[in-house]
């Protein structure tokens, strides 16, 4: 019991300070290396088509794979579990420069596929979810903004990839510059050098049943890859359940303008750099409004909200995909890359921190797994849908209808659900709960956290525990 209360305290010390705001910084530049790389691959969609001789749903199932496959977790998830955040950050960064450096060998878009699209979407993924969890480990009172200043890196990424890559491209092709982008994802290695292990944090192990353990154990073993692939949360948890078929229907239309925006505008006659330059613009604005919409959503007053927060960023991001069908002058192109960058700022802002609502955060690995390789499948198959539409149509303005039929159904689905399960829930407490059981032992408010995060997972934690204090207590079940 000492030596559990030293770790607490020692544990406590690095939370919200000191080093702290070093793995911050990490993930900042973490999140720039893999999740904005893919923003640059529109730059060379034209030239891939060129050098293989292929049509728009062929070529844009290699940034298709590459998001996919970045967004598939539940790997990555007991990676986490078994080894740490930093091995797995460590472990991602090599295998993205493996692939990157092997894809400036490839003879056909096949070989591309496996080498820039699933090697480095892998490399990408072990990477960029173990440098989440690590963050959501190191703080907890600014969590919040510790989230939304991390996704700073991704906006950082979206202005800078796409400009260097076409810098790049013209100066010595595509080749060489996957041969150089190899290099630069190396860093990966050093982000996940600085995010050192906080004991506390990482839990219990994977535990898997040995050979030689009585019958049942092939039970035990699934039970336990069950558990680590967060399939309980997701029965158990509405709240949880909701979001995840929210995100993942939503994605089906969300990286559709980041993949066609530099192709449709190069179709109507806007030169190769500033159509690059769009993207870098969406990324500009980005790094200055995240920030703010951390600061914004971080407020008492946004507590158990932001869930609707970010399904009004949602519902802006699938209406904005008007303006580009109206026009495809620059100067309009230009109007719609701020009006999706503010969208957009919010969506990335607020992501994981509604998902940290929702879940508890000792099974935020697990939750995180489920959510983004559900989120991968939808990221897989809609740009090469969309493509074979435009190849069946000759007309890029059907990507973004399709891209705003998903986006604002979606944010649709979330408002109305989550309302009407606060309404369902309010109306259990009001007639089963007595007045006197809204606190915990310790006098705690339950209405601190969100209401859709009441959730007592005996499984997962032995005993019904209070989130205010994470003390064992007797209430009722909430959430379900």
């Amino acid at each position: 019991m000492a030596q559990g209360g030293a770790a607490a305290r020692g544990a406590a010390k690095v939370q919200d300070q000191g080093w702290a705001w070093m793995v911050l910084v990490a993930a900042v530049v973490l999140q720039g290396l893999t999740l904005g790389f893919p923003s640059c691959i529109g730059v060379f969609f034209t030239d891939l088509q060129h050098e293989f001789q292929a049509t728009n749903s062929e070529t844009s199932w290699f940034p298709s794979i590459m998001v996919a496959v970045l967004h598939a977790g539940p790997l990555c998830s007991i990676l986490v579990k078994r080894f740490g955040c930093r091995f797995a950050v460590m472990v991602g960064g090599l295998l993205s420069s493996v692939g990157m450096v092997s894809s400036s060998f490839c003879k056909s878009l096949s070989q591309l596929y496996l080498t820039a699209g699933f090697i480095t979407g892998l490399g990408s993924c072990f990477s960029f979810q173990a440098g989440v969890t690590a963050l959501g480990y190191y703080f907890v009172r600014w969590r919040t903004l510790a989230n939304a200043m991390a996704s700073t890196g991704v906006s950082i990424g979206l202005t800078l990839w796409p400009l260097l890559s076409q810098y790049l491209l013209d100066e010595m092709g595509w080749r060489n510059t996957f041969l150089i982008f190899g290099g630069i994802l190396l860093n990966c290695c050093v982000c996940g050098a600085v995010m050192r292990p906080v004991e506390f944090a990482m839990g219990s192990l994977l535990q898997f049943p040995s050979p030689g353990e009585e019958p049942g154990s092939g039970i035990a073993c699934f039970q336990a890859l069950q558990k680590y692939l967060a399939f309980d949360i997701f029965c158990q948890n509405k709240g949880y359940q909701i979001y995840t078929v929210g995100v993942t229907w939503m994605m089906m239309g969300f990286v559709l303008p980041h993949v066609y925006l530099v192709p449709y505008a190069i179709q109507n006659g806007v030169e190769e750099r500033r159509a690059a330059l769009l993207i870098s613009i969406i990324g500009f604005i980005n790094i200055f409004i995240r920030p703010l919409t951390g600061l914004l959503s971080g407020q008492s007053v946004f507590t158990g909200r932001r869930i609707y927060l970010y399904s009004l960023a949602v519902l802006l991001y699938g209406l904005s995909n008007f303006i580009c069908i109206i026009s495809a002058e620059f100067s309009m192109l230009i109007f719609y890359c701020v009006i999706l960058s503010i969208a957009m700022s919010g969506i990335g802002a607020l992501t994981f921190q509604v998902l940290m609502d929702v879940v508890e955060m000792d099974r935020f690995s697990s939750a995180l797994g489920l959510f983004t390789i559900l989120e991968s499948i939808t990221l897989l198959i809609g740009p090469p849908l969309t493509g074979l539409l435009v190849d069946i149509t000759s007309d890029f303005r059907y990507v973004f209808y399709t891209s705003s039929f998903f986006l604002i159904s979606a944010a649709l689905f979330m408002v109305l659900s989550f309302c009407a399960l606060e309404k369902k829930n309010k109306l259990k407490d009001t007639s089963k709960v007595p007045p006197d059981k809204t606190t915990s032992i310790c006098g705690s408010s339950r209405t601190t956290r969100p209401w859709w995060n009441s959730l007592w997972v005996s499984t997962a934690l032995g005993a019904p525990r209070c989130f205010p204090c994470f003390s064992k207590t007797q209430v009722t079940n909430r959430g379900k």
